[in-house]
């Protein structure tokens, strides 16, 4: 197993199993990048770390299920289901936030994290956010899908 691998794992380890923010955030680059589906592009550390912080706190019993796992040079490759309870305030990019729906989500998603010298350097993150949003019971009537 090659270091990207083994920080993948630790990253997902620090968002369900043994959920810790800081080693989150210090498994990123100070000066690394994440592009994610409903954060946007964040820069550095900090905002990725506070990006995993709102999830964190909005599912905190989270667990992941491995669908594929794959590492290629510097860069390893998750696709799996993130799961769990909503029990915490949902953060938005923009700063409102609403309060837990106590409803599970099941999300397939995939995420690729590239390594450099031991950390995290560039980060992506594709989920679909419809489908989160419904499972929450966030959408509206006429865009919303049988769970």
């Amino acid at each position: 197993m090659g270091q990207a691998r083994e920080l993948m794992d630790q990253l997902t380890e620090a968002l369900t199993t043994h959920q810790d923010p800081k080693t989150i955030a210090h498994l990123f680059a100070e000066d690394a990048v994440a592009h994610t589906p409903d954060g946007g592009e964040l820069h550095g550390r900090d905002a990725i770390g506070e990006y995993w912080r709102q999830m964190t706190d909005a599912v905190p019993e989270a667990t992941f299920e491995s669908i594929t796992s794959y590492e290629v040079g510097d860069t390893a490759v998750d696709e799996g289901i993130y799961s769990g309870r909503n029990t915490g305030p949902l953060e938005f990019p923009d700063g409102t936030s609403l309060p837990a729906t106590q409803k599970d989500v099941r999300i397939r998603g995939v995420d690729f994290a590239t390594v450099r010298d031991g950390q995290i350097t560039s980060y992506r993150l594709y989920f679909d956010q419809l489908e989160f949003l419904n499972q929450l019971g966030l959408l509206p009537e006429e865009l919303a899908q049988p769970s």
